[in-house]
């Protein structure tokens, strides 16, 4: 049996003046515009459709990595301030891209402006795949009709944000590695090694340290139940992800995460200067600020962060000022909320939430180059003494036996 031909959604113009939705099945989209045209309709928008039983088990499509929006939008931009026609870019993007979700999602943009729907408006209809910023980045750009000025203006935060990205990956990559390895080298000493000094012990039928007859159980009973353990992985996971994702579970561990000693410090930093950054892009581009502050919430990446800021948001609108209103978030240091007041009474905020956001990105490198430097110490000496611990527990027997037999 033949597989079934993509379906698609056509929006077309009849030769009576109509406008219709109807249903067709083709190999390719640009086949069936050629097919509708050469039959005399006006093609206004094909979009690919899919059955809803069948929509259920396709995966949610993701937001643009920073790294792809960024490629994407700097060829936007290019091709834009080259004066070449918006559906023409859209056109060699197509092309250009290879076969995926973003080409799909390009795809149907340049139907929806080839329908007659402005960029914003395009790319809105795919909020999934599009931050918010960068729709209210194209929605200014349209309304000053400077679109490339405000786009550079977007990628110029984008490019600050992936790099203090970046330094965040980067302290967290060694740590990991070094877990990962500590955690190996444990599970071989106890399924492989410890196994063999424990049959020598058996057959010399001697008395066993506390430390040895413990660390020889846990063996024991490791390679008994090794089953047990990846169904214990994948309950904890289960649960984590159960908690994270309820709103409540979210919220807690959120506030926990504020009140650990070096980590709350650190999330807090790198709230700020995500939070005044994105709120400064926002501003500038002509967005009012409760406007702009929801959605520069959204970069704070902490619920409780997040609840605090929608009760400033709440402040704002009954006529707070800004400083004020984020004062009583609790959250907001001292200095920041100067900074902010200064701004506010200058008439430059947007200069001085950029100015903001510097401060605070590099308070961010230095906690990240402090917690590396004091991480990877931490973790070689506690790796090295479980590794001793196990080595010990061991040979003390040999040793036992060896002053026995002198």
């Amino acid at each position: 049996m033949p597989p079934a031909m993509p379906n698609y959604l056509c929006r077309i113009g009849t030769s009576d003046g109509r406008i219709v939705d109807k249903h067709y099945e083709s190999d390719s989209r640009e086949q069936l515009r050629s097919s509708l045209e050469g039959q005399g309709f006006h093609v206004f928008r094909i979009r690919r459709y899919s059955l809803g039983f069948f929509n259920a088990f396709k995966p949610t499509r993701r937001r643009l990595s920073g790294a792809r929006l960024l490629a994407f939008n700097q060829e936007l931009l290019v091709l834009l301030r080259s004066g070449v026609p918006v559906m023409q870019i859209f056109d060699t993007q197509v092309e250009q891209l290879e076969a995926g979700a973003l080409r799909e999602v390009i795809s149907e943009v340049r139907e929806e402006v080839r329908s007659g729907s402005s960029l914003s408006e395009a790319f809105a209809k795919f909020p999934h795949f599009f931050p918010p910023l960068y729709i209210a980045a194209l929605r200014a750009g349209e309304k000053t009709g400077n679109v490339p000025e405000t786009l550079s203006r977007f990628l110029t935060y984008q490019k600050r944000v992936e790099r203090i990205r970046d330094k965040v990956r980067g302290a967290t990559f060694y740590p990991l590695l070094l877990t990962c390895a500590a955690v190996f080298v444990v599970i071989f000493l106890i399924l492989f090694v410890v196994p063999r000094f424990s049959e020598i012990y058996a057959d010399a039928n001697v008395s066993l340290p506390l430390m040895t007859r413990l660390l020889m159980t846990l063996s024991r009973n490791a390679i008994q139940f090794w089953y047990l353990l990846p169904f214990a992985v994948l309950v904890l996971v289960g649960i984590a992800r159960l908690v994270n994702n309820a709103p409540s579970g979210r919220l807690w561990l959120d506030r926990v995460r504020l009140q650990l000693p070096f980590i709350g410090g650190l999330t807090i930093d790198y709230a700020l200067s995500s939070f005044g950054r994105t709120l400064g892009t926002t501003l500038v581009s002509g967005t009012p600020l409760v406007e702009a502050m929801r959605m520069s919430r959204g970069t704070l990446n902490n619920c409780a962060l997040g609840q605090e800021m929608m009760a400033s948001i709440r402040c704002i609108e009954e006529g707070v000022t800004m400083s004020e209103a984020l004062g009583r978030s609790g959250f907001f240091p001292p200095m920041a909320l100067r900074m902010i007041r200064v701004g506010e009474t200058s008439g430059s905020l947007t200069e001085m939430l950029a100015d903001l956001a510097d401060y605070y990105e590099s308070r961010v490198e230095e906690r990240l180059d402090r917690l590396t430097t004091m991480i990877e110490p931490v973790l070689m000496m506690v790796m090295g003494l479980l590794i001793a611990f196990i080595i010990v527990a061991m040979y003390v027997p040999i040793f036992q036996l060896a002053g026995t037999v002198g």
